[in-house]
């Protein structure tokens, strides 16, 4: 993942003092949406409330330093934790999309089939032919 730590970009362009910002900055929200479905649901002016910054200074830098746009991370952590939860023996792709912070079932399956090139339900019954 981009965004994994010692895999971010240089900022260039930015003074020393704003580059360590930055990293600060984009570090604090990798953090909150590390910990799971709570940080996960926030919306981006959420998330941008909860680590001191403006939305678009948020996305701007975050693109910037790991060269993905913060949609994309989340959405990558999402899925992740869709498929364990998948792989763990969850079979509501409802409530999954709940507590993942999807908008709808239907969302969680663009997203789902965009990443792996499947839908959650294909998935859920390889899971359960592999078991």
């Amino acid at each position: 993942m981009a965004g994994s730590a010692g895999h971010w970009r240089a900022d260039t362009g930015a003074r020393p003092a704003a580059a360590a910002a930055h990293a600060r900055l984009v570090r604090d929200t990798c953090a909150v949406l590390a910990g799971g479905p709570p940080g996960l649901r926030l919306s981006l002016d959420e998330l941008a409330r909860t680590v001191g910054a403006f939305p678009h200074h948020l996305s701007r830098v975050f693109r910037a330093v790991t060269g993905t746009t913060v949609t994309r991370y989340r959405n990558d952590l999402r899925i992740r934790g869709v498929l364990h939860a998948l792989e763990e023996g969850e079979d509501s792709l409802r409530v999954l999309s709940y507590a993942y912070g999807f908008a709808d079932q239907a969302h969680l399956t663009r997203v789902c089939r965009s990443r792996t090139g499947h839908a959650p339900s294909a998935v859920r019954r390889f899971l359960a032919d592999r078991a």
